[in-house]
């Protein structure tokens, strides 16, 4: 979940970014802001997503868990 400046929450499914899921609860709460505030960056598991692509929706390229 993504609460925006501007008042809008973005909730999106955590099995969308597969290393987010396999990651700990501890690594997952230890983020940073990043690109100037236009995105989220998960350093112990290496991720990165935009808020940009947030709002488009949809998973991760090649990162979401099947079924």
């Amino acid at each position: 979940m993504v609460d925006l400046e501007d008042g809008r929450t973005i909730i999106v499914p955590i099995v969308w970014f597969a290393r987010l899921l396999r990651a700990t609860a501890e690594q997952r709460a230890n983020w940073r802001i990043s690109g100037a505030g236009y995105g989220i960056h998960w350093p112990d598991v290496d991720e990165d997503l935009s808020t940009a692509g947030l709002l488009r929706g949809g998973a991760a390229a090649g990162e979401a868990v099947r079924g």
